[in-house]
């Protein structure tokens, strides 16, 4: 199929035009839909995923930002419309989620390139898709590629409660690990614990971290960390000797100790999802892939969104009381 007619053809989509706050999102009516390229598939959009470096590059103060004007959004779920001369592992009609756009997922129609597109069993959504990409990709490269997790080993999961730390409940207790997960309220206390967590405690209470050392035998071989601008310097104090802490979010500079890692030979490491190379891609997706089929990887869906809400969506996603699973654009 020519992909050139897609050219002259018009969609709905989030723009911005200037760096700064959730004003600047605009959703626009007369927008191109994008032409894939040689190596990219059109995805017709049903759902986007909202994640927080969606916000971080809105803002202008991420590591790697668009150029101007551009449409947000990594994460979405849909139906191949299209796919480019070179593409031959998936065809028009296709159910598939991706974790980074070309074009950008805010919108009804979206280019990726196939490196990053997967198929989407049909036992999940659209929503569902959409939530799946990031936070999983992103959950299993920091427990499996970076900390090296083995069954019988304990983790910690800060912010349990939100897209990648559900996805990281369930990644471990599928490979065999002990999970302890915290979150901000009852409501996203008990959804860890339905995902599987064996121990669960509030990091709003000032003394969790005592119950933690007190109540988990063993203690904590490994931290997932989601703001480490707040938690570094206790994630060094509570981790066992030789355990790995793994920065995946971050809003802020700390101070720490040096010295607490030099006597328990601890590692602290950073983990970003597009550094992966080609043999991660693989793994990662052959992994994941499998755990769509089994049934044992689920997105949680915390909200859904209409596309004109994206503003809101995004200022959720950062300002919440405690987050409960993955917040998502509707788009079709």
């Amino acid at each position: 199929m020519s992909t050139r007619r897609f050219s002259s053809l018009v969609m709905k989509a989030i723009r911005v035009a200037k760096f700064g706050g959730v004003e600047n999102l605009k959703l626009e009516t007369d927008v191109p839909i994008p032409t894939p390229s040689d190596s990219e598939v059109l995805i017709k959009i049903h759902a986007a995923g909202i994640n927080p470096v969606d916000t971080y590059i809105r803002t202008g103060t991420y590591s790697r930002v668009p150029q101007l004007p551009y449409t947000p959004g990594q994460d979405a779920a849909g139906v191949v419309e299209a796919v480019g001369e070179r593409v031959t592992q998936f065809k028009k009609g296709d159910r598939v989620f991706t974790m980074t756009s070309v074009s950008g997922t805010y919108a009804e129609f979206a280019t990726a390139n196939i490196k990053f597109v997967a198929h989407l069993d049909d036992k999940l959504s659209f929503a569902q898709g959409a939530s799946f990409g990031v936070p999983y990709y992103t959950a299993y490269k920091s427990l499996f590629l970076r900390a090296q997790a083995k069954p019988g080993e304990t983790v910690l999961v800060h912010g349990a409660s939100g897209g990648v730390g559900l996805a990281a409940v369930q990644l471990a207790k599928s490979h065999g690990l002990r999970v302890v997960g915290t979150a901000g309220t009852k409501e996203g206390l008990d959804l860890v614990k339905k995902n599987g967590a064996d121990f669960v405690y509030n990091h709003r209470e000032p003394d969790y971290l005592d119950k933690v050392i007190k109540e988990v035998e063993g203690g904590i071989d490994i931290v997932l960390e989601m703001l480490a601008n707040v938690n570094l310097q206790n994630d060094l104090n509570i981790v066992n000797f030789r355990g790995r802490i793994v920065v995946i979010g971050c809003r802020g500079s700390i101070q720490i100790n040096p010295r607490l890692s030099m006597g328990k030979e601890s590692n602290i490491m950073g983990v970003a999802l597009m550094t992966s190379t080609e043999a991660d891609w693989k793994e990662m997706h052959a992994a994941l892939q499998a755990g769509q089929r089994t049934g044992c990887l689920v997105p949680h869906i915390g909200k859904i969104y209409s596309l004109k809400e994206a503003d809101r969506a995004q200022n959720d996603v950062i300002n919440n009381a405690g987050t409960f699973g993955n917040l998502v654009l509707q788009i079709a």
